[in-house]
């Protein structure tokens, strides 16, 4: 594999392309959404990495249709890891003894809570998970978008955490008309229970902004390759933009009086970038999301467009890291150029 060294280059900028409102549609609907739009990155500003080489013939696909690209599911749990790479089917990580292992086992083809119509994509992530008061209980974090829930503690000693999980907070509260035919107590078993919920310890909203790109080279080496070249890019230009950038557990239980999210005085933009495995479209790299939590303002103060919203991005290069900060974290504008689709908080899936 012949990789080229990550070279510094200055862009001269060119006029920013305008934003205009176009119809996103729903899947579940023919309902047009509106949405500002442009029509793709401005160049950048300063400096940025350059494109790294891809491995000898495992091109980018330039040419390939990118709209709608995104995978239909209702909900994502992204596995707070600690890792940047993991076997190309991370149920196999660890021999088999890992949170997307069991996940999949209840809610995977064949599992108990299986319903073909609710899908659930499991994801591993390089967020560290979260320290808990007991370091000798081992426990895993995981996000779920997007509910934008964060659950920062799931022992590993115990599968009814898992199961607490998924009857809590995956399964849907309302079954697909194509569930109807189902017997009742098959329908019974695939409806969430609230009282599940309880069962699990510190579970909160999501408040930071998410940008997660695809660095799963164990399944594909473009992806491994752009994947860490753009999480330093976001990493490094996010604070220009007035985003802090954080890289710590979300909870850490051994320190004795821990900040209350909200305050210490004004409250800054937040955001985390972390590495995932495995989305789709390969060929389409670098692939990213980008989850906006509900609460997200824009620099008026006023609510984000894009507030509640994750945004799938493929063809992001070093020199698109930039524009997409500007145009979609802080202005909200979706940039049609690299659109794959993006899912509301309910689940919608959104296309041009």
């Amino acid at each position: 594999m012949s990789l080229r060294p990550l070279a510094r280059v200055t862009s001269r900028p060119r006029p920013r392309p305008s934003s205009k409102r176009v119809h996103l549609f729903s899947a579940a609907s023919a309902r047009p959404r509106f949405l500002n739009t442009v029509p793709r990155c401005h160049s950048p500003t300063c400096d940025c990495a350059d494109t790294p080489e891809m491995p000898e013939g495992l091109p980018i696909d330039y040419e390939g249709k990118l709209n709608g690209l995104i995978s239909s599911y209702a909900e994502q749990v992204l596995v707070c890891t600690g890792r940047n790479d993991w076997s190309s089917r991370i149920e196999e990580d660890n021999s088999g003894d890992n949170l997307a292992a069991d996940l999949k086992e209840l809610i995977g083809r064949g599992g108990i809570y299986s319903d073909p119509f609710h899908n659930i994509s499991v994801l591993n992530s390089s967020f560290p998970s979260s320290l808990s008061r007991r370091p000798e209980i081992q426990t895993t974090s995981a996000y779920l978008l997007p509910s934008f829930k964060y659950v920062p503690f799931l022992p590993r000693v115990s599968f009814d955490s898992v199961q607490a999980l998924v009857k809590g907070y995956l399964l849907p509260e309302k079954l697909h008309p194509m569930n109807d035919g189902l017997p009742q107590i098959h329908k019974d078993r695939l409806l969430r229970k609230e009282a599940y919920q309880h069962m699990l310890h510190g579970v909160r909203d999501v408040d930071d902004v998410l940008v997660l790109i695809c660095g799963h080279g164990g399944r594909d080496m473009r992806c491994g390759v752009m994947g860490p070249v753009l999480q330093a890019e976001f990493e490094r230009q996010l604070p220009q933009a007035g985003v802090e950038v954080l890289h710590d557990p979300l909870i850490d239980e051994s320190v004795s009086a821990p900040a209350l999210s909200g305050t210490g005085g004004e409250q800054t933009r937040t955001a985390r970038v972390g590495l995932i495995s495995h989305i789709g479209g390969h060929k389409f790299a670098g692939n990213i999301i980008i989850y906006l939590p509900p609460a997200f303002k824009n620099n008026a103060g006023n609510p984000h467009p894009l507030a509640g919203h994750g945004v799938w991005y493929g063809r992001i290069e070093p020199k698109h890291v930039e524009g997409a900060i500007q145009e979609t974290i802080i202005k909200g504008n979706i940039v049609t150029d690299h659109f794959r689709g993006a899912i509301k908080q309910n689940g919608e899936i959104l296309r041009l």
